[in-house]
């Protein structure tokens, strides 16, 4: 375990005898004692906060204990779900899950909860925060894998590497080198890591009636709301999975790593999405978003009695709260996109039987071409240029018939398209 967590740290303190000295008040830890060990872990997610709060290379390692905490809490994991987060970080997610099933297990299912926890993290410093963030909580071996997450094609992904929850708040705004897009299908390539894990976590989700696998995911807005490459992959979710809430952060809960707006995403495998519930946490009263200094509190996603963690159980709209009926905006913008593509389908049709057309006259011309030879007699060689003459002027209206049914072929796709994209 320690040879895993320290392979690729570079190690800055460079004097030997302040390392002994840091190692001998360690050594002073009871790591036996509760207490010590609880007062430990409390100060280390302290440490974690305060390295988000100093920006630089860290913050994207934190997500914000509050959100963390909602989002399991929703999500109600169960002992012997298998729970993954495959982008952990500093492990934020993975220790939320373990101390939300702790108190619901026995000592008989210890290692069961212990064996069902997994977590993934490519870079060496998170790795590193992790795997201590989980020895604190009591993990005696933390399993998290220490490669790109991503490296797998998902094609070839079956029911061995299927979870029952996922809960991570991937990262957005980076790029994925080509030989990591490559594990991805045609037309659902992308630089985008946001979409690249998004369809990663759609292929590991189980896939069972009784028991369909559910994440929460946290999400961009930007990307969310794509078009592109982003439509198809949303089109691939709405219609393949049960995106049933969106709850919508304020601004600035990921203050300061990140200013932009972010969503966290529920849904799960049991079917194509119907209905969206849309919640939309409110601002404290008299603030305009979340700072470094005021950030988002546990407060904030409400209580049993009020608020979002109050609406989730008893959903009905309200000032916060709305819903989208997908599936009738689906087949409304389904049958109105329909005579368009219909149309597109017959001037393509219409297109490559003037093209057809406009071939057999080309193949009449070349042969009649070719009976010209030098020793064709000149009035021959008149009546047979006579007639490629006629088999020209034949084929250029055919030509401009062909390039207008192409250009009404693509205009009604694009009206159709236009019409149906509009619901992702």
């Amino acid at each position: 375990m320690i040879a895993k967590v320290f392979r690729d740290v570079t190690n800055r303190m460079t004097s030997g005898a302040l390392l002994r000295d840091v190692l001998n008040l360690i050594n002073q830890i009871h790591f036996d004692k509760t207490e010590e060990v609880h007062i430990l872990s409390r100060f280390y997610e302290g440490m974690l906060k305060e390295m988000r709060d100093a920006a630089g290379d860290s913050g994207e390692f934190y997500t914000p204990r509050p959100v963390v905490k909602f989002m399991v809490e929703v999500t109600e994991p169960q002992l012997g779900d298998t729970i993954m987060d495959p982008a952990c970080g500093t492990g934020g997610f993975l220790v939320e899950s373990y101390e939300y099933l702790k108190p619901r297990c026995n000592a008989k299912e210890w290692q069961v909860l212990q064996s069902s926890i997994l977590g993934g993290e490519a870079k060496s410093l998170p790795l590193l925060l992790a795997n201590m963030h989980l020895l604190l909580h009591g993990f005696e071996y933390p399993n998290i894998d220490d490669k790109n997450s991503l490296r797998f094609s998902i094609a070839e992904m079956d029911e061995s590497a299927w979870v029952d929850v996922i809960l991570t708040n991937p990262p957005f705004g980076g790029e994925e080198e080509s030989a990591i897009q490559d594990n991805f299908p045609p037309g659902r390539k992308t630089k985008e890591t946001a979409l690249l894990f998004l369809q990663l976590i759609m292929r590991r989700l189980r896939k069972d009636a009784r028991k369909p696998g559910r994440p929460a995911v946290v999400f961009p807005n930007g990307v969310l709301f794509g078009d592109g490459i982003c439509g198809r992959i949303k089109e691939d979710l709405l219609n393949n999975y049960n995106l049933h809430t969106i709850v919508r952060l304020p601004n600035g809960v990921f203050a300061p790593y990140t200013s932009i707006p972010t969503n966290l995403l529920f849904f799960d495998r049991s079917g194509p999405t119907e209905d969206i519930w849309y919640y939309e946490i409110p601002l404290p009263e008299g603030r305009k978003n979340f700072t470094k200094t005021k950030p988002i509190q546990d407060s904030d996603f409400g209580d049993e009695t009020s608020g979002c963690r109050a609406w989730w159980k008893k959903r009905k709209a309200n000032e916060q709260a709305w819903k989208y009926s997908f599936r009738d905006a689906y087949h409304k913008a389904l049958k109105e996109a329909q005579p368009h593509w219909d149309a597109a389908h017959a001037a393509e049709a219409a297109a490559k039987e003037l093209a057809q057309s406009i071939q057999v006259l080309e193949d009449k011309i070349k042969n009649l071409e070719a009976q010209i030879l030098d020793f064709t007699p000149a009035k021959d060689q008149k009546a047979i240029k006579a007639q490629v003459k006629g088999l020209k002027a034949e084929i250029k209206p055919l030509r401009e018939q062909e390039r207008e049914q192409r250009e009404l072929a693509k205009d009604e796709q694009g009206k159709g398209d236009a019409i149906y994209w509009a619901v992702y």
